[in-house]
């Protein structure tokens, strides 16, 4: 095998797994009231900084069609198209734009900084929390104040902590060679 056909491969198999981790996230979460705060973010985030921006995206629309499907990567082990379509949709989509801007950070083959890392963490999820919190709005006719209040501060810690999280996972995996190569 040559060269380039290994390194899409190994592109190919973290694109899989970041995807295949996102639903994972979906089961691991904290009920801390009546919307639980799960790892998905924290794995979409991981995904951006990774994969890069192109391949971050596409971890998450595999993971998308993949719950459109019927396998249950939703969160609650849910599925299908009216996910997709309904109040929390807007998260699912923002998950795309987050794992793009988180993607940015990642400069060709050297892994992320703390610096750019905490700076386009913080932009992903704004990104996510405005796509999100928007589509709740509309969906179900609340006020801004109510779609802040439920789809957004509650989440606002958690989320900055899981995004230090995959920044940190990602230098860590950085520091040992781990990554893939991007073309």
């Amino acid at each position: 095998m040559h060269k380039t056909s290994l390194a899409d491969l190994h592109q190919l198999v973290w694109t899989a797994l970041m995807a295949a981790l996102i639903g994972a996230g979906a089961y691991i979460y904290v009920p801390i009231g009546p919307v639980p705060v799960s790892m998905q973010t924290f794995f979409v985030t991981l995904a951006g900084f990774v994969l890069g921006p192109k391949r971050g995206m596409l971890a998450v629309g595999l993971y998308l069609l993949a719950g459109t499907i019927g396998l249950p990567v939703f969160a609650g082990g849910t599925s299908g198209l009216g996910h997709l379509l309904g109040p929390t949709g807007g998260f699912l989509i923002g998950f795309m734009l987050s794992a793009m801007i988180c993607g940015i950070a990642r400069k060709q083959n050297e892994g992320v900084t703390w610096v750019r890392g905490i700076i386009f963490g913080l932009l992903g999820m704004v990104a996510l929390f405005v796509v999100g919190a928007g589509w709740l709005k509309f969906s179900l006719d609340f006020t801004w104040m109510k779609s802040w209040s439920v789809a957004v501060a509650p989440f606002l810690v958690w989320g900055a902590i899981k995004t230090a999280a995959a920044l940190a996972t990602c230098r860590y995996l950085t520091k040992f060679n781990l990554l893939p190569v991007h073309a």
